[in-house]
């Protein structure tokens, strides 16, 4: 077997192999003697059919599986050989001629074929001890808790009937029905709903026509669905509402105490608050590492800069774009309406894909020499996140895993990359700032109207529509 390298231009690799035909003839000559043996053909007793037969009758076959053995072979071997590690599965071309394919599998010709491929590029870890990171940390004011605590309370709330009017606040049960041009639509119709006036659940207009409505009453209002709304078919449309009113109740006095916090399944108050400050710890805490990780990835960036494999850009930049796509066409929006254009659009998110591909390179060198791995149970358990997602098809998901690898080692990728994160963020120096919710929440907005290059006057929430969609794919 030949090697013959045809192009070696920056990352792209291409090598010329040639399989003479005498090898190939080795080959099969070793298969045809090994099924001489196993072979039963009538006429024959076992193990004394000819080799000269069993190649009149095999040998193409034969022929053909050793083909097929050398393609799957040689890619591994030329890579091994020449000590690259190739970005994609390397590109296997083969000659078109018919004629010359026969001649191949005929044995009388040599195998001719060429593998194409990128390799990754080398490039040398630097010393990351010197990386300084600011990671904003939300301190919660114990206010902050009782105010989230007294929230969680009211869905235990208790309530009692009132006489005379529904005022703000006040809790009323209605039956409803819902027409656009004299004709009830699917969805607008309920019997003995509950709805708190001011609570801002239904669409804007409707709950603000129903203060001063009594036990008893019937009304027909009249409300416009906002343009944006999830429903098609009611988007922008006007509608009446024909309302009977059959209970108008007034919020008894919240207390809080220990049986409200049995009655929502805990313990006791401090209970309740110790898991209110978790969850609001753990909210703000998504979004301090969120920052804390851009930020890391930002100084990664601006500390290694090398041309990245063309085929995972073009591969990450479809993914991003299908996405992308996906979202605006889901909300029937266009460019246009993020204030951009679709080339500008794909201007910017090729340079995301550009980075995202270099990034991780780096993440995943920094990882192996580190010895960074993810566990089966860590696996099996991003495998039953995603399962969960799809109730009533969990067999069919299991299934689609399975048979994929490649989606299996994408489950595996964001969880090596935050372990490689955690790794870095113990090495580099971090210096923790103690900020408010609303301080970390405009620096989050800041980041954002960053991302976007900066938000013109006139169009101001255009560019942050886009910012946010472009910060969410990084």
């Amino acid at each position: 077997m030949q090697f013959t390298e045809t192009l070696n231009e920056g990352l792209k690799r291409e090598i010329k192999v040639t399989v003479p035909k005498t090898d190939l003839a080795a080959r099969v000559e070793t298969r045809l003697h090994a099924a001489k043996d196993r072979a039963r053909i009538n006429g024959f007793r076992p193990g004394k059919v000819p080799v000269a037969h069993l190649r009149k009758m095999y040998g193409k076959s034969f022929m053909a599986e050793v083909v097929n053995e050398i393609l799957n072979e040689t890619p591994k071997t030329v890579l091994a050989d020449r000590n690259e590690k190739a970005a994609m599965q390397p590109l296997v071309n083969m000659s078109e001629d018919e004629g010359e394919a026969t001649r191949v599998l005929e044995g009388k010709e040599d195998f001719v074929f060429s593998i194409a491929y990128e390799v990754v590029p080398s490039f040398e870890l630097q010393d990351h001890s010197s990386i300084t990171i600011t990671r904003d940390v939300v301190s919660i004011p114990d206010e902050e808790v009782e105010e989230q605590v007294r929230n969680v309370a009211k869905s235990a709330q208790t309530w009692s009937e009132k006489k005379g009017k529904a005022a703000d606040g006040d809790r009323v049960t209605i039956n409803y029905l819902g027409k656009i041009d004299g004709v009830a639509f699917e969805g607008g119709a309920a019997d003995d709903a509950q709805l708190v006036l001011g609570s801002n659940q239904f669409i804007p207009g409707f709950e603000e026509q129903l203060i001063g409505i009594k036990a008893g009453d019937e009304k027909t209002i009249t409300v416009t669905f906002p343009e944006n709304y999830g429903a098609e078919h009611l988007a922008g449309k006007a509608a009446t509402f024909d309302i009977t009113c059959s209970k108008v109740e007034k919020a008894d006095e919240l207390v809080l105490t220990d049986e409200v916090a049995v009655s929502l399944g805990l313990t006791d108050l401090e209970h309740l608050r110790r898991v209110v400050r978790e969850q609001l710890e753990s909210q703000y805490g998504a979004i301090t590492r969120q920052r804390v990780k851009r930020a890391m990835l930002d100084k990664l960036d601006a500390l290694y800069r090398f041309d990245a494999p063309g085929g995972m850009v073009e591969a990450e930049f479809n993914n991003i774009w299908r996405q992308i796509s996906m979202e605006l066409e889901q909300q029937g929006k266009t460019f246009a309406d993020e204030g951009t254009t679709e080339e500008d659009a794909r201007v910017e998110y090729m340079k995301l894909a550009e980075r995202r591909v270099r990034l991780g390179l780096v993440l995943s060198q920094i990882g192996e020499g580190q010895g960074v791995t993810v566990s089966e149970d860590e696996t099996q358990r991003a495998l039953f996140e995603q399962v969960r997602r799809f109730r009533g098809q969990e067999q069919q998901v299991y299934e689609f895993y399975r048979k994929n690898p490649d989606a299996v080692a994408a489950l595996r990728a964001p969880i090596f990359e935050e372990k490689v994160i955690d790794h870095l963020l113990g090495v580099v120096s971090v210096t923790d700032n103690s900020v408010t919710k609303d301080e970390l929440m405009a620096l989050e907005a800041a980041d954002e109207e960053k991302a976007s290059g900066g938000a013109t006057e006139a169009n101001e929430d255009k560019p942050k529509k886009a910012a946010k969609r472009k910060a969410k794919a990084e």
